[in-house]
């Protein structure tokens, strides 16, 4: 998962964007919620070799983590 201020956010200037691993894709979903409660951006998707591929872009990353939006 990658992570970050909100580029429109102008008092995070100085924070850069981080990425991180998780093992499982709960653990993913529950860290992408505490990001989104910060109002930051973020994205996640599958690391090589899992199959298939899977990308979640910014526009998607709170539907994909909220299970009451059907993540």
């Amino acid at each position: 998962m990658t992570f970050g201020p909100d580029k429109t956010d102008d008092t995070a200037e100085s924070m850069a964007r981080s990425t991180r691993t998780f093992k499982s894709e709960i653990d993913a979903k529950l860290f992408a919620m505490q990001i989104l409660a910060k109002g930051w951006s973020a994205s996640a998707g599958t690391l090589n070799p899992h199959q298939p591929k899977q990308v979640v872009g910014p526009a998607q990353i709170e539907r994909w983590a909220d299970p009451g939006l059907g993540g």
